[in-house]
């Protein structure tokens, strides 16, 4: 690689671990496993003046002496760093109150993944547990802020955040998530290390982390926003702070109204033909509200318990990674496992996610299961969700990015929402084309989370740029997907807490379709699937308008 693209590079994977060290701990990088992330708005303005800087080096590079891989990790860097810019610039920091992407929520998801194989890194996360404390009290100090500046969360988060730190302070002492970390293996200091550990944990971080608690209670609480101005556009500048959270999800120049009018046009036109054809196969009827409300009633379409809902994610995962081969030529080593999401936060999650494996190896994959109120979720879903997040979704795009060595290492973990979330939703599609759906039921399954995820872009938009209730956006849902009110009531306030977001996953997926229309046009009979999801997965998780042009570069090679 061009030298000073190379030093530019590294430089920024440099700084991203610098500034998550959480982050660093789950890659397998110990070298800050002392620190924890700092918040202050001080800290962030360095932040922003060092990505202006990298920024406008990789501008200042003369692109045209540059290989075309080159080229793209240029185009990357100028994009990742401007667009946290933009994100910093829209101060929306200071209301990650929310129970997602909060720092106390973001904590309570990497915990469980933290592992310290050396005694040095044992020794030095209990220096990081010393410091979380700080790091709660500068997310206080910004939540104050934007209450100040006219900008207080929507209640129904502070609710959802209120329920996990409430679940976590109940759980065992014993037990604790920071207690019970994977330390060093047959480590002759290991017991009087978790002594250490556990005394941190009860006389330094549980009462820190019941602090924190307390001022969601007692000051956000009271002048949180009520559920009809969930919305970003009831808050001071909010509707600045939405345009700039629509351009990171998507990477797109797209207009809330736009967006909005993509999500109607889908659910209202080619989704209600699907519904009626295959609705007709398995109920006898091409009523899309009839077929729609009996996914939602039939009890029998529920799972019984729990082992029912981990027998069908094993048996979901075996099928996948068996038919993978003939629609792929770049396979990952690192492994997929499943796993169940931890019961203190497993109420406030959607159904399913997941984790990427440790670049290291010491960790594989995991496809992360909700086991809470099996009763409750829906078994015709099930197929559709774990071919999302599994395989040939997450596992197959995260694990192969993690995996690639001819490019720089921010590239293959730094990325678009919309190139991620967008190959999660192609790969429910794609597993059809794959046959790997046991019958028309799980298609349905599959219209379902589709139109699930065009909703997403009626309500995210309806909410955050038009002013609707939470009670006009859960409506929306029920009414027109298969979502059943309880379920859809978690997923409204998840894109309450994290605005545009949910936008990612359905308009990355028309980009990647139509990509690969736009390729199959082109080549005709001598287009090769494995080669375009080669050429998709190989330069790591890029921004929309990047794909096309190595799509493009990859047409120009076939001739």
């Amino acid at each position: 690689m061009q030298p000073e693209l190379e030093q530019l590079a590294a430089e920024l994977w440099e700084f991203g671990l610098e500034n998550s060290p959480s982050s660093a701990t789950l890659l397998g990088d110990h070298r800050f496993d002392h620190l924890i992330e700092d918040l202050s708005e001080e800290h962030e303005a360095v932040q922003r003046e060092q990505l202006l800087g990298f920024a406008k080096r990789a501008e200042a590079i003369d692109s045209v002496a540059l290989t075309h891989a080159e080229q793209v990790t240029r185009e990357v860097i100028i994009g990742e760093c401007r667009k946290n810019v933009a994100v910093i610039d829209s101060e929306i920091a200071e209301m990650r109150s929310d129970q997602l992407v909060s720092p106390h929520a973001s904590l309570m998801h990497v915990v469980p993944q933290w592992m310290f194989p050396e005694p040095e890194h044992a020794e030095a996360y209990l220096e990081r547990l010393h410091a979380v404390p700080r790091a709660l009290e500068q997310a206080l100090v910004r939540y104050r802020s934007a209450i100040g500046k006219g900008r207080p969360p929507a209640r129904l988060t502070v609710v959802r955040s209120l329920s996990m730190l409430d679940g976590y302070l109940a759980s065992p002492p014993d037990a604790d998530m920071f207690a019970i970390v994977g330390g060093p293996h047959e480590w002759d200091g290991d017991a009087a290390w978790r002594d250490r550990l556990r005394v941190i944990v009860r006389d330094t971080l549980r009462p820190a982390v019941q602090r924190y608690r307390d001022v969601f209670e007692s000051e956000l609480l009271p002048v949180a926003r009520p559920d009809d101005h969930c919305g970003l556009t009831w808050v001071e500048g909010g509707d600045e702070i939405y345009a700039t959270a629509v351009t990171e999800h998507t990477g797109l120049e797209l207009s809330p109204d736009e967006i909005h009018d993509i999500g109607m046009d889908d659910i209202k036109g080619k989704l209600a033909a699907e519904y009626a054809e295959i609705g007709e196969r398995v109920f006898g009827t091409r009523d899309v509200p009839a077929i729609l409300d009996h996914l939602r009633k039939d009890p029998d379409l529920r799972f019984s318990d729990s082992d029912e809902i981990m027998d069908m994610a094993g048996d979901i995962l075996a099928r996948a990674k068996g038919a993978i081969d003939e629609w792929f030529g770049v396979l990952p080593q690192a492994d997929c496992l499943i796993a169940p999401i931890p019961e203190y936060m497993a109420k406030d999650l959607p159904a399913a996610y997941y984790m990427p494996p440790a670049p290291d190896g010491s960790r594989p994959g995991t496809f992360y299961v909700n086991l809470v109120d099996p009763q409750e979720k829906m078994k015709f879903q099930a197929e559709a969700v774990g071919f999302h997040e599994s395989i040939p979704g997450h596992h197959l795009q995260l694990a192969i990015a993690g995996e690639l060595d001819d490019i720089p290492t921010f590239q293959r973990y730094m990325g678009a929402t919309s190139f991620m979330e967008g190959w999660g939703l192609y790969a429910e599609r794609l597993a059809d084309e794959m046959g790997l759906y046991s019958n028309d039921l799980q298609r349905l399954g599959m219209l379902s989370t589709d139109s699930w995820r065009s909703g997403r872009l009626v309500v995210d938009t309806g909410m955050h740029a038009k002013g609707w209730s939470r009670d006009q956006a859960v409506d929306f849902l029920v009414e027109n997907t298969a979502v059943a009110r309880s379920e859809a009531e978690v997923e409204i306030d998840r894109y309450v807490g994290w605005p545009g977001q949910a936008l990612a996953y359905r308009i990355g997926q028309r980009e990647i379709f139509r990509l690969r229309e736009k390729a199959r046009t082109a080549l005709g009979d001598r287009f090769d699937i494995r080669g375009f999801h080669d050429t998709v997965l190989t330069s790591g998780p890029v921004t929309m308008p990047i794909l096309e042009w190595l799509i493009d570069e990859w047409l120009s090679k076939q001739g």
